[in-house]
């Protein structure tokens, strides 16, 4: 078990289609949007370089070209490595497909789409296998999925978008996976970590690690104008 992030791979998943965002971001890849002057994706790599992490893995697919003319290859003292889609994988086959770029056990995957206030040493510290996935409490857990846990962090349910309204704990975007876990995801078709292999490891040893920071997404139009003001 490492116990700093100088040794673990960070993959950061910048592949989504971003078809809500269209409307105000249409000629980019959403995770290097501009927000507050930046590319959004350089607020998460400044979080990570901030951590010690090394070497990221970019999972790209729509509009890749863009994500490595934007980012290069280095940032601090990182090095970047990209996994490229020749089709869509969904968000559990793209991370399956870069395991091979992937040195560490266990992986810290993130949303490249979304930002969280978080330490990720005390993360890795408190991490388990199979997995462990960072969760935040908000007033409303239907824009993300809803994640319920009991008194010893071991996840008892994880509903993807769920249906049911009101204050709760969403999945963060952010998660540290043992290799055993992207092995088992099936490679060359379309997988979704919400909605397939997060729901098949409860019970099974996922744990939730609570984070009070700051969290925003900038998957829609409101949520990117937010964003904005967020990072000012």
């Amino acid at each position: 078990m490492f116990d700093k992030l100088d040794g673990i791979t960070a993959a950061i998943l910048a592949g989504g289609q971003g078809t809500r965002l269209r409307t105000v971001v249409s000629d980019r890849q959403k995770v290097v949007a501009m927000v507050a002057g930046r590319p959004f994706l350089y607020r998460l790599l400044d979080q990570l370089a901030d951590a010690g992490v090394r070497k990221v893995v970019l999972c790209t697919g729509f509009q890749a070209v863009n994500v490595a003319a934007t980012l290069g290859r280095a940032y601090r003292n990182m090095q970047f490595f990209y996994s490229e889609e020749s089709e869509p994988l969904g968000t559990a086959g793209a991370l399956r497909q870069a395991l091979p770029l992937c040195d560490s056990n266990p992986i810290l995957g993130l949303n490249g789409d979304s930002y969280c206030e978080i330490d990720f040493s005390a993360m890795l510290a408190a991490h388990r296998n199979p997995a462990t996935l960072a969760v935040r409490e908000v007033a409303d857990t239907t824009r993300s999925g809803r994640v319920e846990f009991d008194a010893n962090d071991f996840v008892t349910s994880f509903v993807e978008k769920s249906t049911t309204p009101g204050r709760g704990w969403l999945s963060a975007g952010i998660y540290l996976l043992g290799r055993e876990v992207l092995e088992s995801i099936p490679a060359g078709r379309p997988v979704s970590i919400e909605r397939e292999t997060f729901p098949s490891l409860v019970g099974r040893g996922l744990r939730a690690f609570c984070t009070a920071g700051r969290f925003l997404d900038i998957g829609t139009p409101s949520a990117y104008t937010k964003a904005q003001r967020f990072f000012k």
